[in-house]
């Protein structure tokens, strides 16, 4: 079933509830006259989250949206999710799925379209195709992009219901619930710092994640087991603790045959940690070692030999480390650690849920030890009580699941930086004459490489090719010209990736794997390749052409906090020559702009 195994990280029971219990539910508040629109809003924006869901971890990160459009008597005419960025957009799925029955349907989005930069191909969509009526389960999370969709469809004569706005009662409020949880990370990450994280263990009937030895393999079942894979498969990122390495040896990968791994991360203060590990494998998954700075410097070295990235902390505690995280674009974060780790991430405030897999085992032990380790805390009634609790027997285990703090509400407005400032001055993390830009969602996003804007580059055969973003034509770069089979192949596959997210998961990976592969004039040319791609993006799409030149007199510099290289790194330390080429190409145009100024004056 769908919606237990696609929702499951983030979903409460309330999203296996059927049609027919949310009429029932909503007929005790309400008149039955007014109970079967109501419900039916409520199912088919359901379903919508439902579809949504079902891209969630192939190309992570990015918001998960789904559309259904049901015609005037109720039955379902098309549906269509979003893939990834720079894929189709569920409402453009939906409408070709729909054809000629669009005509006066109504679409049932679980969240409000939010295209990246000048791209309107979603609202667009429902308008050409006759859509009459549209329900929004939720308005965007990020406060730019917020209300823009819903005014552009109100614009074009469609009616649009925001569910909790227009629509209210119980029913319409759970279906709410539902389009918040499916995009929990996202949410999260408007409202906060940290990404959305879950803590998962396993233990015995008597609360053993492991026997007084340490031997923890395996306390659940294999059914437990593949829904951890699923999760993994779901997260940007896996976090163990030093013990976990030392004594389990993990992989950590997802093992679900293809699609997206998450990066495996490690927090030792000490780096008492292993030189043959699992974990230092990169052939199947990145891993980043987080630790105090100075720690074991030798060993840092073996790991970098390794490929493994080490980052320094001063003092390692988790609230930092996930803000770091949270920079780097992570939207949500597994926890597979031990109880000191989790104990630690608890008292930070940075677990928003638990998944605990319950074996029907009992093994002992006076020091065997216990999945959340100390908390301070002396009398039950300290005890963290968890909300919307679901419980679901998972071959001969129970699974557990609850929210440690409830997902933040999208009601009230989160102020924009400009707003903040004006407020308070001394909380604004940026100068005024910089703009800093990462991910394609961000106000600038369109500046990244991985805005989904296709370009059309020349090629061998003196005619033109198209790459689906500057990412694909960069990444596929690296290997073009190499005489091998498989650098061959694996630019066709790099140039037929459905996203930029999996282009550069698939360049990064085969240059981990066979760094023999790559070209052997990369490193003088990427930077030319990366500006002629750039060129070209900005050349052809007016309106990105017009956002970079109304930066003008900003320094423009790529928040990555771990590219040191192309952004302006975690301190300011990174060279930023991805800022560098957009500022060189700013200056280009706008000395070509004020030439054709004078040369109209001269003429007339």
């Amino acid at each position: 079933m769908v919606l237990s195994l696609g929702l499951a990280p983030y979903a409460s029971t309330i999203l296996c509830k059927s049609a027919s219990h949310d009429s029932a539910a909503f007929n005790s508040n309400t008149s039955s006259s007014a109970a079967i629109p109501h419900a039916q809003d409520a199912g088919f924006i359901r379903r919508a989250a439902e579809l949504a869901d079902l891209s969630a971890g192939f190309t992570s990160p990015h918001p998960n949206s789904g559309c259904v459009i049901a015609t005037p008597s109720g039955s379902v005419a098309g549906e269509g999710f979003l893939y990834a960025q720079g894929t189709k957009a569920a409402e453009v799925l939906a409408v070709e799925a729909a054809g000629l029955c669009c005509r006066r349907s109504t679409a049932y989005l679980n969240m409000e379209p939010g295209d990246c930069h000048g791209d309107h191909a979603a609202v667009s969509a429902l308008v050409e195709a006759g859509i009459e009526r549209v329900v929004v389960g939720i308005r965007h999370p990020l406060q730019h992009l917020r209300g823009n969709a819903v005014r552009a469809m109100r614009s074009h004569g469609l009616q649009v219901d925001v569910l909790g706005e227009d629509l209210k009662s119980k029913i319409i409020e759970e279906a709410r619930k539902c389009c918040l949880l499916v995009n929990a990370p996202l949410i999260c990450r408007a409202a906060s710092r940290v990404p959305f994280s879950v803590l998962k263990y396993a233990m015995t009937l008597d609360g053993k994640i492991a026997a007084s030895s340490g031997h923890a393999a395996w306390i659940s079942s294999k059914k437990s087991r593949s829904r951890v894979f699923e999760l993994r498969g779901r997260s940007d990122a896996v976090v163990v603790g030093g013990n976990t390495v030392r004594r389990d040896n993990p992989r950590l990968t997802a093992r679900h045959g293809g699609g997206h791994m998450p990066t495996r991360i490690v927090m030792s203060q000490t780096l008492d940690l292993p030189e043959e590990a699992n974990l230092w494998d990169m052939s199947e998954a990145s891993t980043i070692v987080v630790t105090q700075r100075g720690a074991r410097r030798s060993f840092q070295k073996l790991l970098a030999s390794k490929g493994v990235e080490v980052v320094e902390f001063d003092m390692l505690n988790p609230r930092d480390v996930m803000e770091y995280f949270h920079d780097r674009g992570h939207l949500s974060v597994l926890w597979e650690c031990g109880g000191t780790l989790a104990a630690s991430a608890i008292q930070s405030g940075v677990i928003h849920k638990v998944f605990a897999f319950v074996a029907p085992k009992i093994i002992g032990g006076k020091h065997a030890p216990s999945p959340v380790g100390e908390l301070g805390m002396v009398e039950m009634s300290q005890a963290l009580d968890l909300i919307d609790v679901c419980y679901e027997q998972v071959g001969p285990d129970m699974l557990i699941s609850g929210f440690l703090q409830p997902i933040p509400d999208l009601t009230p407005v989160i102020p924009s930086v400009e707003e903040t400032y004006a407020i308070d001055p001394n909380v604004t993390p940026y100068e005024p004459k910089i703009i800093f830009f990462f991910k394609t969602w961000d106000l600038y996003g369109a500046l990244s490489n991985f805005s989904p804007h296709p370009i059309q580059m020349p090629d061998d055969n003196d005619g033109y090719s198209t790459w689906l973003s500057v990412e694909h034509y960069y990444q596929a770069h690296k290997f073009v010209g190499v005489d091998d089979p498989l650098a061959q192949e694996c630019v066709a596959k790099i140039k037929a990736a459905k996203s930029p997210e999996e282009a550069a998961r698939i360049g990064r990976s085969m240059q981990r794997k066979r760094p023999d592969l790559i070209r052997s004039d990369w490193e003088s040319v990427k930077i030319d390749v990366m500006y002629r791609a750039l060129k070209c993006k900005f050349s052809i799409y007016p309106h990105l052409n017009s956002m970079l030149l109304s930066t003008a007199g900003s320094v423009l510099v790529e928040a990555s906090p771990h590219d040191l290289f192309w952004g302006g790194g975690r301190d300011g330390e990174g060279l930023n020559y991805l800022g560098r080429l957009l500022m060189q190409l700013r200056s280009e145009f706008l000395g070509e702009s004020q030439a054709s100024s004078q040369s109209s004056i001269i003429t007339v």
